[in-house]
């Protein structure tokens, strides 16, 4: 690497941060992630509940996937499982009304997130009858976490049990974070422009665990055994917050790496130019202007010759 290539790779980075931080803001990235964190406690917790219980596969459900993303010891885990009750309890108590009001309930974080989508990368607002696009988004967030909370089961006890678990975990997380911007925003968003984001996700979610387990998991150990199950829930959503950062941020990040090229341009000078030069794209004057430096019209309208 030359001596200018250091000076011009940390220029880059300090543009790309400085680019984070003012979208960042402009989004509100932290309001959205408290919203994030409280739908998805509220609607989506529920329902994974639901799923685990109707499930005959092994497995504690959401409870093995919160406890596997906060990194928690034997000790932390059985505080996360007062939180939820038990199989029996969960199918006795949930009717269909209730199974349907949580499906309809759950559309509603698929919904936010859209709209954070929409701001991340610039879009108005999507047509009322693109709701069918939160419901499937909410749907295969579904079937992810199911996926990830369920990955240890097979081969439990076994060496290739921790990489399978991995593998399974990091790849449909990759998958899903660059194709749900997509499903939610349509054809607006470019697939090539949406895979940073994704692994940007990711990566910002090992880091989250990571931290998880080195803060969250013996903090809510203390708050388990001061506050009871009032200091687990606050724990608890404490880190569905980092989620919903770590989701709108990793997307922030990917869209600040991204330098439109030009066909992007040219898609954007035709929805911004005026409907008289929607078809002008040869680069001729729009029409009323002077064909040419020599040749206009003079007050009365007739065309007259500059003389030389």
């Amino acid at each position: 690497m030359t001596s200018s290539a250091v000076p011009a790779a940390g220029h880059l980075i300090g543009a790309v941060c400085r680019r984070v931080w003012r979208q960042g803001r402009e989004i509100e990235l932290m309001q959205r992630s408290l919203a994030f964190a409280a739908l998805f406690f509220v609607t989506l917790v529920p329902l994974l509940m639901v799923i685990a219980a109707a499930s005959p596969a092994r497995g504690d459900g959401i409870a093995q996937w919160i406890t596997d993303g906060l990194g928690l010891t034997a000790r932390g885990s059985r505080s996360v499982g007062l939180l939820f009750g038990s199989r029996g309890q969960v199918l006795s108590t949930t009717t269909g009304l209730g199974l349907a009001a949580l499906a309809v309930f759950g559309v509603s974080l698929t919904g936010a997130m859209q709209s954070a989508y929409e701001r991340i990368w610039g879009l108005p607002a999507g047509p009322w009858h693109g709701v069918w696009r939160q419901a499937v988004a909410l749907a295969a967030v579904t079937a992810y976490l199911v996926l990830a909370a369920w990955s240890g089961v097979p081969g439990h006890g076994t060496g290739a049990q921790p990489a399978l678990r991995i593998t399974t975990t990091v790849v449909g997380g990759v998958l899903l974070f660059w194709w749900l911007p997509r499903l939610l925003l349509g054809p607006r968003a470019p697939w090539r422009g949406l895979l940073p984001g994704a692994v940007a996700t990711m990566a910002a979610l090992a880091g989250l665990r990571l931290f998880s387990r080195l803060v969250f998991a013996p903090l809510l150990v203390s708050n388990a055994v001061s506050y009871g199950t009032v200091g687990t829930v606050l724990v608890v959503q404490a880190w569905l917050i980092g989620v919903g950062f770590t989701v709108y941020g990793g997307s922030v990040v990917g869209r600040a790496v991204q330098r439109p090229g030009d066909a992007d341009r040219a898609l954007q000078d035709r929805a911004v130019r005026p409907p008289g030069d929607a078809d002008r794209t040869d680069g001729a004057p729009a029409t009323g202007a002077p064909d040419s430096p020599v040749e206009g019209a003079g007050p009365s309208g007739r065309r007259h010759r500059r003389p030389a």
